[in-house]
């Protein structure tokens, strides 16, 4: 068993079911997937932009990334039908723990004036998202073998539809937030 799935089954789950009252193990939250995607659509001409963002993509995720493609022609944004302008990639089990865990204990402390995850990005249905505006923060991804670098969004899903359990399920798993500030009267 993986480190984040046994940190799940051994600390959080417990710890989640005393805090908050509950019976039994299935009624404790948990992540279901991350979704993790990066917008192509400035390069969508150029097949090796493409294909650099794929590799770029795949290294950091360990999966093949899908190609998203626009639904209609845009013409104030030189964009046509079927054109590719997004990658996107979901992670279940293993590699979303594999995933998670890299992200919460190697990437986020090398992101430059990191002062936790901001609170205001839950959805109100129990998912986080996180904008990075960079891809090579993540260890992968070697600067030289890029063309340039990429913004990414990770949106974390939950079973839950509740923010505030959301937020502590992934407290527990280790997601650094940013700590509230105390006013001053």
């Amino acid at each position: 068993m993986k480190r984040f799935q046994e940190k799940y089954q051994k600390e959080v789950v417990p710890l989640l079911k005393k805090e908050w009252q509950l019976d039994n193990n299935a009624a404790v939250p948990k992540v279901e997937k991350v979704i993790v995607n990066m917008g192509i659509a400035q390069d969508y001409e150029d097949k090796t932009a493409l294909l650099k963002a794929q590799e770029s993509l795949q290294w950091i995720t360990g999966q093949k990334p899908e190609i998203c493609r626009a639904k209609k022609s845009i013409a104030d944004f030189s964009l046509r039908q079927g054109a590719p302008i997004g990658l996107k990639v979901t992670l279940r089990r293993e590699k979303m723990g594999d995933f998670l865990d890299k992200f919460f204990n190697i990437v986020l402390p090398q992101v430059k004036d990191f002062r936790g995850l901001s609170l205001d990005s839950f959805d109100g249905h129990g998912n986080y998202s996180i904008g990075l505006v960079e891809n090579i923060v993540f260890p992968e991804v070697s600067y030289d073998k890029m063309d340039r670098a990429r913004s990414l969004e990770i949106t974390i899903v939950t079973n839950t539809s509740r923010d505030d359990w959301a937020k502590r399920l992934l407290e527990l798993l280790g997601a650094p937030f940013e700590k509230k500030k105390k006013r001053k009267n």
